[in-house]
Formats: structure tokens, sequence, C-alpha cells
């Protein structure tokens, strides 16, 4: 097993994570292929770089760091050439799209032949992490979030593999827990998941990853709900109920586990929103809002709450994160007899992931 740096992994920082026509993810795109065939023949400067800045500023105004992290992520995706001097060949393509269903389509195939998580505007990359990750993917056939969490540390530049064995998936699945990577990096991973769940052929099935059609095959009719899509309007009412529920005990929407408020607040479902029928996806008896950190915590089991509002923690997790939050709890306040009958089967899912670890 090669020697691990733990701050070695796949730097994938997101400005954007809508990809559909007409998004600032396009506009974006746009103003940058414009800029490079405008300026096609002059070299590579940091000049040349603030320029680009300050057209997509006019465009799109937006901080400083937020344009500079637009612009790398298209680098890092594959649609632009570091440096500034070009672009993939289907770009000005997936830019005339007229369908979503098309530029899904052509998004999957640039990101899959040139996706480099080491790339920006200024540092040249060869290795390319998507189609390393695809390529594991083949081999055992679906992948859950923990496990590409733990690719996600694997370093490409001395990895002599085309794909991770099942050894050594256990190995950094495994590392990622004990030097609690998810919880400090959960924005890159996140990401990452989120770009996969967006790629053609590629569906995304109670946190595994599967190609579509292996997922057909195991799932059969069952596929269409399993991978079901949120009404964006009745999930907006209910974190406004979940919100409003704060407001009336705490005075501000908060944190409940921490009681601290952050700018952003997760409505995190304790029974998985895949799992839930019509009425339970959309019940705030089956939320909490929480902080992002503590969001994903608990949305991948490794902690729950017993029904007086004690923290419980997963056998899979580091035990300096439980000496931290030992002494967090739910207030009884909240802990209504719906949302302890949703608790409880929450809590039977981080059992049911402890005794498969």
């Amino acid at each position: 097993m090669q020697q691990q740096n733990y701050e070695e992994y796949w730097k994938f920082t997101n400005a954007f994570v809508d990809y559909k026509i007409n998004t600032k993810f396009y506009k974006t795109l746009n103003i940058c292929i414009d800029f490079i065939d405008k300026y096609k023949d002059e070299d590579y400067s940091p000049l040349k770089y603030v320029r680009l800045q300050k057209e997509i500023n006019k465009v799109l105004p937006k901080h400083e760091a937020s344009i500079r992290k637009s612009i790398n992520q298209l680098v890092k995706m594959g649609f632009l050439k570091p440096f500034l001097v070009d672009y993939h060949p289907l770009t000005k393509e997936f830019l005339q799209s007229k369908t979503n269903k098309k530029s899904r389509t052509l998004l999957s195939k640039i990101v899959y032949s040139n996706f480099s998580a080491n790339r920006a505007v200024n540092v040249e990359d060869d290795i390319n992490h998507l189609s390393f990750l695809i390529t594991t993917l083949v081999e055992h056939g679906n992948l859950t979030k923990e496990q590409i969490t733990g690719l996600m540390l694997v370093d490409l530049s001395t990895y002599n593999e085309e794909f991770v064995s099942e050894k050594d998936i256990k190995h950094y699945e495994k590392l990622a827990v004990d030097i609690d990577f998810y919880t400090r990096k959960h924005n890159q991973v996140d990401y990452m998941w989120n770009l996969l769940g967006k790629l053609d052929d590629l569906v995304i099935v109670d946190s595994k990853l599967y190609f579509e059609e292996d997922a057909k095959q195991i799932f059969g009719e069952d596929l269409k709900v399993l991978t079901k899509r949120r009404d964006p309007y009745l999930h907006r009412l209910y974190k406004n109920q979940l919100q409003e529920e704060c407001e009336e005990i705490y005075g501000n929407p908060m944190c409940v586990l921490e009681h601290l408020s952050y700018p952003v607040l997760i409505a995190s479902h304790i029974k998985p929103f895949i799992e839930s029928d019509d009425n339970e996806a959309y019940d705030p008896n089956n939320g909490l809002l929480l902080s992002r950190t503590i969001d994903s915590l608990f949305d991948l089991k490794y902690i729950s709450f017993s029904d007086d509002g004690e923290m419980l923690f997963s056998n899979r997790i580091a035990e300096d994160v439980k000496e931290f939050w030992k002494e967090y709890r739910l207030e009884n306040t909240i802990l209504n007899d719906e949302r302890k009958n949703y608790l409880a089967y929450h809590r039977n899912l981080m059992a049911e992931r402890d005794a498969k670890a």
C-alpha cells in the first residue's frame, strides 16, 4: 500500500451545481469561450486572467473569489484548457444544445474524457480522475458514497493500477473515516457526488452509484420510485415549515443541535427521501434543520438520536469526533411522537450500515 499524504485529495471545488441550459454555468462558459476566441493569439498572463474575470463580472456580478472558482471549475471539468489557450472541441456544441438531454450527453462526454481535479487555470495536469472512478465502477458494479469519499484520497500520480481493488477500497474508505475526511472536506465530496448524478447512464439509488442498465436489472420497476425527483415547491414548503418551527421555539432559524444561526441550513430528512412515500417526503416531522456538518454525518448514518435526544454514534466514526459531539443533544421541544417514529427508522438504518462495515 502506498504512503498516503492525508491532505492529498481530489480538489473539486464548485461554483456551479446546475449544468442545464441557460443557467449561470452556461452563461459563464459562453463568456469564457468568446474571450478565448477573441484573444487566442495572446499568450497567457495574470493580467489576461484578470481581464477575463472582469468580463464575467460585467454580465454576472459576483465576488472575485467566486469568479475565479467558476473559471477553475470549467478547467477542472475539462471544458477549458489551462492557460486560457483553447477549449474542448465539443464545448461549442454543448453551448448550442437545444435540449437538456443533449446537453447532459455532451457534458458526460466532455468530463469523462477530460476531467482532472488537479488542473487549474495556470496548472496543467493529464490525470483523469473521473475516468479512473468510472473504471473502478465497472469493476465493482456499484460504489457507495463512503467508498467514493475514500477514492478521493487516492493519489493517482503514484497509484499504478487502472482501478481500485476491493481490498484497497476498504483501505481508503477506512482511511477517510480515520482522518475525518468527509467532515472536513464534505463540500468537495458532495460536489463530486452531484456531478456523478448528472452524467448519462449513471444513477444514484440509496446513496449508491450504479450504471443505469445495472440498476434497472437490480431494481426493475422500483427504480423510478427509488430515483424520484424532489418537487421543488413542496420541498420549499417543507423547509419553510422547519424554519418556522425554529422561529417559534428559538426565535429564529438555526441548527436544532448546535443552536447556531448558520447562513446555510439543511432541511435534513430523517427517513431518507427516496424511502419515503409522498406524505412522508414533505412531512416536517420527518425533518430536522441542521448545519452542513451535522447534516452530512446524519445523512451518512454516522450519527443518530435516541427518543430523549441523546446523540448516538456509529461504530464507523472516529473517536475524536465522538468526543467532540458527545455532549450535544436534541431538546424535548422538537421531539414529538411523529419525529420519534422517524428517528427509530433512522437508528435501524445506522445499525444496518454498521453491521455491514
